[in-house]
């Protein structure tokens, strides 16, 4: 009698005690990752894994609208991405699942070399909104796509976003402090767009082409009570108008993530 397999999951790497290893269900795959991303601590009541309450999320973040085009099933074909932070009790890592708005998993954000130094100033300080964080963008079998890197900032933040093998694409650039937060999509110092807070809380965001064309939108949602009483995580909608190209199309696909480092995370 043979053993039915264990499911799809992070298992530790019998080669290296250090690091989890990606196992799909059949195969181990060569997607690793250090062990200390894998927070343990966490609310799993706001159930961002739910398909049905992910749809109704985006509806709500559209507003009714269906998708302006047809999706590829990517991160970076969907018209629709919605950008879910994974809820913990104590936070010292964050975390975003990425899902289409029919509720399939299109992906993943987790944040990377966290020291234990930097866990600790983050547990018992303020000052971690100071330091540099990394992130990466994984697709749905795990593997990274993008990187984006905040370096350690004083008052405005700028966003390093490169590819898997660390090629530059571009930066996001915060302009203001002040009144509507403004933020700058550059690629090799020329201007390609950017994002546009609609009101001083900045709850909403226009994303903008080079011709001050709306092409996407960004919308926070509301995760539930017990999320928004005992943790800071947030839940955004991201709306994608018509098809992008790059380096436009990372830059959107980076701007949940910036926009919640800059903003939210900051405001601890």
């Amino acid at each position: 009698m043979t053993s039915t397999p264990p499911p799809p999951g992070w298992y530790p790497d019998q080669q290296n005690p250090k690091q989890v290893r990606w196992w799909d269900g059949q195969v181990w795959t060569a997607n690793t990752r250090s062990a200390n991303d894998a927070e343990v601590i966490e609310l799993d009541i706001e159930r961002q894994h739910d398909p049905g309450r992910i749809q109704q999320q985006a509806a709500k973040g559209t507003q009714g609208r269906a998708g302006a085009h047809q999706g590829g099933g990517t991160l970076f074909t969907e018209p629709v991405l919605v950008v879910n932070q994974r809820a913990k009790l104590i936070e010292m890592a964050n975390e975003f699942g990425v899902f289409d708005q029919n509720g399939n998993r299109l992906g993943g954000v987790v944040q990377v070399g966290q020291s234990t130094l930097k866990k600790a100033i983050r547990l018992l300080t303020n000052y971690d909104q100071f330091l540099t964080h990394k992130f990466e963008v994984r697709d749905a079998n795990h593997s990274t796509v993008l990187k984006v890197t905040r370096p350690a900032k004083v008052f405005k933040s700028r966003f390093l976003v490169t590819r898997a093998d660390d090629s530059p694409i571009g930066e996001i650039v915060q302009e203001n402090m002040i009144g509507k937060i403004r933020f700058s999509f550059l690629v090799n110092g020329q201007k390609v767009g950017g994002i546009q807070a609609e009101n001083w809380r900045a709850w909403n965001f226009s994303i903008k082409d080079h011709t001050e064309t709306e092409v996407a939108r960004v919308t926070k949602t509301w995760g539930g009570f017990i999320k928004a009483a005992f943790t800071t995580a947030d839940n955004y909608v991201v709306e994608i108008h018509r098809p992008l190209q790059d380096p436009l199309a990372s830059m959107v696909v980076a701007t949940a993530l910036t926009i919640d480092t800059a903003l939210k995370q900051d405001d601890r």
